[in-house]
């Protein structure tokens, strides 16, 4: 499959997409918050789970270089 029919085919289905979407009845204020609530919710938790796979991968995969460590010697008193 070309990269022309590829565009076209995606630009065929946006179209269905719409046609279909202007068949629906249009919503109350309750419907459209209570959705975007929905939306905001996933939304955040696919958020939070980018960014805690990015944490770990980042502790994993490129561990800091420990330091040197030094011997503590006992100070004789004065």
């Amino acid at each position: 499959m070309g990269a022309t029919d590829f565009v076209q085919e995606m630009r065929l289905v946006g179209e269905r997409l719409l046609l279909k979407l202007h068949a629906v009845p249009p919503g109350g204020a309750v419907e459209i918050v209570a959705f975007l609530g929905h939306l905001l919710f996933t939304g955040t938790v696919l958020l939070l789970l980018l960014v805690a796979c990015s944490c770990c991968c980042t502790q994993c995969c490129c561990p800091e270089p420990r330091a040197r460590k030094a011997q503590v010697r006992p100070v004789s008193p004065p």
